[in-house]
C-alpha cells in the first residue's frame, strides 16, 4: 500500500484553500494547512479529518519568509517529505487606485505575490535534493485580464504568472523532474468578499457567474496529480484569457462599465465591517461566502478539461466512423455509376447485339 501524499496548502483556513484541503483529504492525504487565523485552521482540521485525511495546523503569515521556512521544516518533521505544495494565500483591496494607500499596496503584494515566492522557494529547497514533487500556483483569470477596483490583486496575480514562467524555464533547463503548474480560476463564492478591505460604498461581490469553491478545489487537485503548464477552471476564465489576447482594447472599455458596477453588491455596507488585510478576522468562516443561492456547484468546462484525453479519443473515433461511413457511401455510389455505364453500352444484356 502506497504512503499517503504530504500536501501543504497556504491560505487554507477559508475559501478555495479550505475546499482544496478537504478535496485532498478525500484522497487520504496528510494535509498541512497554513494560514494566520487559528480558529479557521482548527475548522479546516475538523473538515480534513472528517473527509478521511490527516491534518497538521500551522499558524503563520506567508509574507514572512522565515515563518514559511519554519513551517516547511515542521511539516517534514511531523508528516514526512512534501509531495505537493499549493500556494493559495491572498488578501485584496476593493478600491480605485486613487484611494489605495502605499501601505495597502505593499501588504497585498507581500501576501498575494511574495507569499507565493516564499512558499515556492521553501518547497524547492526540499524537492530539489529528491528531484521530485509538484508545486501548484493558484492563479486567476485576472492574471491575464485585469479589472477595475482590483489593481493591487491583479498586479500580484500578473507577477505570480511572470515568476512561475521564469521558474518553469529554469526547471526545464536543469532537466528537473519537479512539476510546476498554474491553475487559473474564475469568480468563486468565498468569504473574501466579506472581509477584504474596501474603499467603495457598497459590499463587494464576485463578477457573475459565480462558482462554489469546491469547483476550484477539484481543478486544483486534478492539476496537482496531472500537471500541465496551465489549467483553466470555468468558462469565464477561458473567455477572459482568450478575449484579452484577441480584443484587449475593447475589453478595457467593456470592463470599465460592466466589471466596475458588477462588483457592487446590492447590500449596503454593514457597520464596523472588519477586514483581514493586516490581521485575520476572528472566527471560523468556512469555505463558502454569502452567495450560496447564486453559486454554481458544477462547471461543464472543468469536466471537459479534466477528461480532455477521453474526449479527444472519442472525437477521433467519431471522426473515423464518419469518414468510414462517407467512404463507404462514396464507394457504393461509384460502383452504382460504373454498373449503370456498363449496362448502357451496346452488346450488354440491356442492349443485345443486332445480328
Amino acid at each position: 500500500m502506497s504512503t499517503p501524499d504530504v500536501v501543504v496548502i497556504t491560505g487554507a483556513s477559508a475559501g478555495v484553500g479550505r475546499a482544496t484541503a478537504v478535496e485532498f483529504a478525500r484522497r487520504g492525504a496528510r494535509v498541512a494547512v497554513l494560514s494566520r487565523g487559528t480558529e479557521g485552521l482548527e475548522g479546516a482540521r475538523r473538515d480534513i479529518e472528517q473527509a478521511g485525511g490527516t491534518a497538521l495546523v500551522v499558524p503563520m503569515d506567508v509574507s514572512d519568509p522565515d515563518q514559511v521556512e519554519h513551517a516547511a521544516e515542521r511539516v517534514e518533521r511531523e508528516l514526512g517529505p512534501i509531495a505537493i505544495w499549493v500556494n493559495c494565500a491572498m488578501v485584496t483591496v476593493f478600491s480605485p487606485v486613487s484611494a489605495i494607500t502605499p501601505a495597502e499596496f505593499k501588504r497585498v503584494t507581500e501576501v498575494t505575490y511574495l507569499g507565493y515566492v516564499y512558499g515556492t522557494m521553501a518547497a524547492l529547497k526540499r524537492m530539489r535534493p529528491r528531484n521530485r514533487g509538484t508545486i501548484v500556483q493558484v492563479g486567476s483569470a485576472l492574471a491575464y485580464r485585469a479589472i477595475p477596483l482590483q489593481s493591487a490583486y491583479c498586479g500580484a496575480k500578473f507577477a505570480i504568472r511572470g515568476f512561475t514562467d521564469a521558474l518553469r524555464s529554469e526547471l526545464i533547463h536543469d532537466r528537473s523532474k519537479i512539476r510546476l503548474t498554474m491553475v487559473q480560476i474564475a469568480a468563486f463564492n468565498t468569504p473574501q468578499f466579506d472581509w477584504a478591505r474596501i474603499h467603495i460604498d457598497r459590499n463587494p461581490q464576485p463578477v457573475p457567474p459565480i462558482f462554489q469553491p469546491e469547483v476550484a478545489a477539484r481543478g486544483i487537485v486534478h492539476a496537482a496529480y496531472h500537471p500541465r503548464r496551465e489549467f483553466w477552471v470555468g468558462w469565464p476564465t477561458v473567455k477572459a484569457i482568450l478575449g484579452n489576447k484577441l480584443i484587449p482594447g475593447l475589453l478595457d472599455r467593456y470592463l470599465a462599465s460592466k466589471a466596475y458596477e458588477g462588483q457592487f453588491g446590492p447590500e449596503p455596507l454593514p457597520p464596523n465591517r472588519p477586514d483581514n488585510l493586516f490581521d485575520p478576522v476572528p472566527g471560523d468562516h468556512g469555505a463558502h461566502g454569502r452567495f450560496d443561492d447564486r453559486a454554481r456547484p458544477q462547471s461543464w468546462q472543468l469536466w471537459a478539461n479534466m477528461h480532455r484525453g477521453w474526449l479527444a479519443a472519442g472525437a477521433t473515433v467519431v471522426a473515423g466512423l464518419l469518414v468510414w461511413g462517407w467512404s463507404g457511401r462514396a464507394n457504393r455510389r461509384i460502383q452504382a455509376e460504373r454498373s449503370r455505364l456498363i449496362a448502357g453500352r451496346p452488346g450488354t444484356p440491356a442492349h443485345p447485339r443486332v445480328q
